[in-house]
């Protein structure tokens, strides 16, 4: 087996692990069992578990990225329609886009007290999207102060994924919060 395949498989199997019991759980043990493998191979492609995480989280990274990419095909340059993609993308609708949400939303925690997550570049995605909604809230309606609608907009969404995650909303529900706002923001 290739070696960057083998480093995926690992990864995977953390995410499995953080997925299904929670970060704290995703032990180098651990994540051998998911995957397999002994510990020893887990600690051949990894020295650490910070290596292992850091990977996992660019790992990550990779697979949203991909997902938006498919969600983009079509959309014919509609600034609305791609807004209103990211904001579905990020909703927590199926295993691995909760999964997402719970290992994202726990490196963004660690890195608070750990100055080793907290200077990844992976953890500055939330500007990168927040230039892109900026530009294409820009591109929709000229004129609006899109900077701060797209600050808000990414606020709002967090909030509702959370409250996705957590059982208190439907996606449905989120997603519909989410409409109303882009209807206000950019109306069709």
């Amino acid at each position: 087996m290739a070696r960057d395949q083998r480093r995926r498989d690992i990864a995977e199997a953390l995410l499995t692990v953080a997925g299904e019991r929670g970060l704290h759980a995703a032990t180098m043990r651990a994540v051998a069992a998911q995957a397999g493998v002994s510990l020893h191979l887990v600690q051949h492609y990894f020295e650490t578990k910070e290596q292992l995480m850091l990977y996992a989280l660019r790992y990550l990274a990779e697979r949203m990225a991909e997902r938006l990419e498919k969600r983009f095909a079509g959309l014919d340059d509609d600034p609305r329609a791609v807004i209103e993609a990211v904001l579905q993308e990020a909703l927590p609708t199926d295993a691995q886009s909760r999964v997402f949400h719970l290992v994202y939303t726990s490196y963004a925690v660690l890195a608070v007290t750990d100055p080793t997550l907290a200077a990844q570049p992976l953890l500055t995605a939330p500007n990168a999207m927040e230039d892109f909604i900026a530009a294409q809230l820009s591109r929709a309606s000229p004129g609006l102060d899109a900077r701060t609608e797209a600050v808000a907009l990414l606020a709002m969404s967090a909030g509702l994924n959370a409250a996705v995650l957590a059982g208190q909303r439907t996606a449905d529900d989120a997603m519909a919060v989410l409409r109303h706002q882009l209807d206000r923001l950019c109306p069709r």
